[in-house]
This record gives C-alpha cells, structure tokens and sequence, in this order.
C-alpha cells in the first residue's frame, strides 16, 4: 500500500516555497510598467491663455468657489501661461445674467473663445472644503479635480485632481484634554479660515507643472518644452 504521506512537503520546504513564490510575485509586481500619459493633444493645442472658469462646489462652505477661484491663478502663471484676470472673467459672466457656476459650464465654447479670446478653458469642480469635527480631531480639508479643455477643437488636453488635508492633532491631556483641544482647534480654523490654505495648497497641487501628472510647462516658461 502507497504512503500518502510523501505526496506532503515538510514544513520547512513549504515556508522556503511560500518565501520564493513571495519574491517572484513583489519582483512582477516592481517590475510593472507605470501608465504614462498621453500629452500628445496638450502638446500639439500648444495653448498659451486659459481661462479660469467658474468652479462647481460640491461641499457645503459656500466660501469653497471663491477660495479655489482666487488660488488658480498663481500656479498656472508660474507654470507660463496667461491666465485670463478672475475679476474680469466673473465680473463678464455676471453682466450677462450667468451668476451660477454649473450655467457657466454649459456655455458653448467657441462662445467662451469669442468673448475672452483664450486658448483654453479650466474647469474646477470642487468635492471638499472647509472644516470639519471627527471625535478627538479637527481636520481641514481641501480637495478638487479640474481639465483644461481647448476652446477650438473641444478637446480634453489635460486632466488632474488634488486634496490636502491640514490638522488633525488631537493634543494631550488624555480623553477630555484631547476634546477640548479638538474643539479649540475647530474653532480656530474656522475662524482663520484655514480652508483658504488648504485650498491654495490644492491648486499648487494640482495646477503646477514639473511634477508626475501635472499640467506641461506654458509658451512663457524657461521650460517649455522640456516636459
């Protein structure tokens, strides 16, 4: 009669097993090419304006609009592009009735192109901001994905997203101190309108080129080109 015993590895060789087949797996898994982006339309727009339109708030702080608004500006100009002044821009949708972002979105395009004269348009659709109270923390947040869009052909030329997070310190003093301290905190935020950095630190984030999946340097950077 057959042993069946033998058909079973001892332990030790089945750990050696299980740590070489570990091995292949992390190697294949290092060893994945990462998706690359096709920038092939953004570069051949070659935009050099964009317009800053409207962002969509999808939080509660009715303050989101205006923070992300106010912010975008400087990261896209850094990056070499002209960007359309905001206050012009909100100041012409508003003299002709459109004082909601979402009827902002819906203009045609080569209306936008008409009126503002830009090469592209940036639409921002903003998920979180402002702050908010989680048990033994206060947390502020801000977090918006955007595409820029060639007022001319209608094409999708770049597409990106960021969040940032500010806080979260629950302090010491045990139990009650760390309440107090998240309370405090909530109400100092709020206060200082630390959302408003967040913000900001989102469209750097988001709107800046030179960095993995950012937006390509404009005509009127040293390095255009380059990316």
């Amino acid at each position: 009669m057959r042993d069946s015993s033998r058909s079973f590895l001892p332990p030790f060789r089945v750990a050696r097993l299980a740590v070489a087949m570990g091995t292949v797996l992390l190697l294949c898994a290092c060893a994945a090419p990462v998706a690359q982006r096709d920038d092939t339309a953004f570069r051949d727009s070659r935009p050099r304006s964009i317009l800053v339109m409207p962002p969509i708030n999808q939080s509660p702080d009715v303050k989101a609009t205006a923070s992300f608004l106010a912010t975008s500006t400087v990261p896209l100009a850094e990056s070499g592009y002209y960007v359309i002044p905001v206050t012009l821009s909100q100041e012409t949708f508003k003299q002709n009735g459109v004082t909601v972002a979402e009827e902002a979105h819906a203009i045609e395009l080569d209306k936008l192109r008409d009126i503002f004269g830009a090469d592209a348009a940036l639409y921002i659709t903003i998920v979180r901001y402002g702050t908010s109270y989680r048990v033994l923390s206060s947390v502020v947040e801000a977090a918006a994905i955007a595409r820029l869009v060639d007022l001319k052909t209608g094409q999708e030329l770049w597409a990106g997203r960021a969040a940032v997070q500010l806080g979260g310190n629950s302090g010491g003093g045990g139990l009650v101190g760390a309440l107090v301290s998240a309370v405090v905190n909530q109400i100092v935020n709020t206060v200082a309108d630390r959302a408003h950095d967040a913000a900001r630190a989102a469209d750097y984030q988001m709107l800046s080129a030179g960095h993995q999946n950012g937006i390509l340097f404009g005509p009127y950077h040293p390095r255009f080109g380059t990316d």
